[in-house]
């Protein structure tokens, strides 16, 4: 297929590498800025531009990868000059139905994964999940999706909203005790890397236990006198508070 990228962030610069592998031609990409077009547009043979009005009508498919809080405004400058093309955002949290006003041919394609500009990943293991308004619109994000992902799934917008909710809690917010925990380290000379093993073994155990038999500490059994001292230990109201709600939920969840 050829393909039109609007947007050339964190997903995109993962996404377009990994379409034009599977065999697909990256006519576009479109960035705010044309240090970031330019950037991704060279690495998959693309043309680059920060104009949307130079955003041709000439690709079979065009994939909205950008911030939720500007992907209407775009979609509704871009897509009324794209009649006939089918349109796909890859938002985990915004609906199909944006594009309704529009397209008369779109959808969603959302891979369920964290992405940094700086660090490659193997598309073929992260979910993607597919939405279309249209058996022809269907028919072409599947197979989109399994030219690169080997775990394809179809979801509501409505059901996604959870699905991206729970990546929230797994993913977002599991990095933000990370960050905690360095804030705590760092203060003592210890260095962040002696908690990897413990993270690495943490993510391996939920793949065979399921994340409740796998928890463990001082809030399963509730230890009032390590649970106290440890939050004794914190000089900030917000960690603080975070710890002992944290600490709460899991004792609860436990009984």
């Amino acid at each position: 297929m050829d393909i039109t990228l609007i947007g050339a962030g964190n997903l995109a610069t993962s996404l377009a590498p990994a379409l034009r592998d599977a065999g697909h031609l990256i006519r576009q990409v479109y960035s705010r800025t044309m240090t970031s077009a330019e950037l991704l547009a060279k690495r998959v043979g693309a043309e680059a531009t920060d104009d949307l009005n130079e955003v041709l009508p000439t690709a079979d498919v065009y994939v909205f990868s950008v911030k939720d809080a500007v992907l209407e405004q775009l979609v509704a400058q871009v897509a009324p000059r794209l009649a006939g093309k089918v349109l796909l955002h890859t938002a985990g949290s915004m609906p199909m139905d944006l594009f309704r006003p529009y397209a008369s041919h779109y959808g969603v394609f959302y891979p369920m994964q964290t992405f940094s500009k700086s660090r490659p990943v193997s598309f073929s293991s992260i979910p993607c999940f597919i939405e279309a308004n249209d058996e022809q619109t269907l028919a072409t994000a599947l197979s989109l999706a399994h030219s690169v992902s080997n775990a394809v799934y179809q979801l509501s917008s409505a059901d996604r909203k959870y699905l991206h909710l729970s990546a929230v809690f797994a993913c977002n917010f599991v990095n933000h005790c990370y960050a905690m925990a360095d804030q705590l380290l760092s203060k003592h000379g210890i260095p962040f890397d002696v908690l990897l093993p413990l993270i690495d073994e943490t993510a391996r155990k939920v793949h065979s236990l399921g994340p409740h038999d796998a928890q463990t500490g001082p809030a399963v059994r509730y230890d009032r006198n390590v649970l106290s001292a440890q939050e004794n230990l914190l000089d900030d109201d917000r960690m603080k508070a975070i710890y002992r709600l944290m600490s709460e939920d899991i004792h609860e969840s436990h009984q």
